[in-house]
């Protein structure tokens, strides 16, 4: 055998270090398809190859027969994807350098959940990608994420039993650092792909002064590292007058919102509390719709969502119930706008016009404010709306509205009443944006109004022999294949 060869296989049979390991690892089970191969670097120069065989095979013969893939890299590291869930698999590395030299087999299988399970539930793709067609989808009903074509290709795993199928799941989404974050029972999670958590919320109460902060709706990791959470804090507002009539709810205690900021140690570097602003606010004069006007009655503003702007240093905050976007300066805490329904005395609440009971507000990269506009102020189903203004450039300006998608004016979706929901702006400007509970369809939508891709998550009835559509609260997007590349190969650990 030439000196070289000898060399390489003595070099791929030597155990390996941590940071040059196998992977997968040996006998693992994957809740994904989509997988990163590595060995140790044992070439300077020539191609690897990798060679995957379905099934479980030990003798050169039988995985011969049964390779089913083979891909070429100069990387030791190579991405390919496997056909199935609940399949068991055999790969090699071959290091080429002049004559080919086999590495050992090795073996994995991939797991199989209810919910990655295509005879239960699918992502039925309603138009084809235009643009993006090497993104993916994370559906939170689902606990999946998908590929443009509606394929599954990741689960949320297992989570050492934190994750049952059951409970509530929300968020789920690629961070800045290539990590997954996401809310389960009221719980703040950051994992890699590989499902090991790498960051838990304290949720100890210290700032909503109660045992838990009761996290909910938003958790996102910011650029610098630290993690920002909407919470809950259960309190009153100013107590009501002895002998007032007209003022009703104001000693009930609401879950008025809260923002935390963590660090990587799980330190609280800064927070903001919604119940003093609303103490002193305008809501105080709210009065429902149909209701005596000489009554005033609390409500809560359900928070329902943040954005930060991290290069303006500014926070939009939904609250749904009283049709409002706050704009909250960033560290000081003042709310330096507010955004949609006001209330005088002596006047019923009104639709503002632009906005209702909206979710997930977010800044443009030109600047604009936009929002998913569920559109549920009036007594009858309206159709939702995304929904893109202009922020007030003076004091005497007001909000504006600039772009507007009317899925019933479009022809898309008859007018119901719709819950959640969520909006992200694309690369090039384009609207990613999953329509809430009742419609589950999740598209991407050009600004010449165009769809350019729609898909309808859906679940099998099997007593009445149907698909019906399956809810989804969010969902999300990793825009390329090069984000999906980053996960993978993310070697961050806890």
């Amino acid at each position: 055998m030439p000196k070289l060869l000898i060399i390489l296989f003595l070099l791929f049979m030597l155990p390996y270090p941590a940071e040059s390991q196998i992977l997968p690892k040996e006998g693992i089970v994957l809740h994904y398809r989509i997988i990163g191969f590595s060995i140790a670097p044992v070439l300077q120069s020539g191609n690897y190859k990798i060679e995957i065989a379905a099934g479980n095979y030990y003798s050169e013969d039988s995985f011969k027969k049964n390779i089913i893939q083979s891909h070429t890299s100069k990387n030791n590291k190579i991405i390919a994807e496997v056909p199935s869930f609940g399949s068991q698999y055999t790969w090699r590395m071959v290091a080429e350098k002049g004559n080919s030299l086999n590495g050992e087999f090795h073996h994995f299988s991939t797991g199989m959940i209810p919910f990655a399970d295509t005879n239960n539930v699918r992502f039925r793709i309603t138009q084809p990608a235009v643009k993006y067609k090497d993104a993916y989808v994370f559906l939170d009903g689902n606990r999946t994420l998908y590929d443009m074509n509606g394929r599954p290709v990741w689960y949320l795993p297992d989570l050492n039993g934190i994750n049952d199928g059951n409970g509530v799941l929300c968020d789920m989404k690629l961070s800045a650092s290539g990590t997954i974050t996401f809310l389960l029972n009221t719980q703040a999670y950051e994992i890699n792909y590989n499902g090991d958590i790498l960051w838990k919320g304290p949720n100890t109460g210290e700032v909503s002064g109660d045992s838990v902060e009761h996290y909910h709706h938003e958790f996102t990791k910011l650029t610098n590292g630290h993690y920002m959470v909407m919470g809950s804090e259960l309190t009153t507002l100013d107590p009501v007058p002895a002998g007032d009539k007209t003022t009703q709810g104001f000693a009930q205690k609401l879950p008025l919102g809260t923002i935390i900021e963590y660090d990587k140690k799980g330190n609280v570097v800064w927070s903001w509390k919604s119940a003093p602003y609303f103490r002193g606010s305008d809501i105080r004069n709210y009065r429902r719709p149909n209701m005596d006007v000489t009554i005033k009655i609390i409500v809560d503003p359900h928070e329902n969502g943040f954005f930060f702007d991290e290069k303006d240093h500014n926070i939009y905050i939904s609250c749904k119930n009283i049709s409002r976007v706050l704009k909250v300066k960033y560290p000081e805490g003042k709310v330096i706008n507010s955004y949609g329904e006001t209330y005088k005395p002596g006047v019923k609440a009104q639709d503002n016009g632009l906005f209702c009971h909206q979710h997930s507000c977010r800044h443009s990269q030109k600047g604009y404010l936009f929002l998913f506009n569920n559109n549920t102020c009036l007594l009858k189903p309206n159709a939702p709306k995304i929904t893109m203004m202009q922020e007030p450039l003076t004091e005497k300006d007001h909000l504006k509205k600039i772009w507007e998608y009317d899925f019933a004016a479009e022809g898309n979706y008859p007018p119901e009443m719709s819950g959640g929901g969520n909006v992200t702006e694309l690369p090039d400007q384009s609207i990613f944006v999953c329509m809430g509970n009742q419609y589950s369809a999740t598209m991407i939508i050009s600004m010449d109004k165009k769809i350019l891709w729609s898909g309808l998550p859906e679940r099998w009835k099997p007593e009445e022999n149907r698909w019906e559509k399956a809810p989804q609260y969010h969902a999300s997007i990793i825009a390329s294949r090069k984000e999906l590349e980053q996960l993978i190969w993310n070697t961050e650990s806890k």
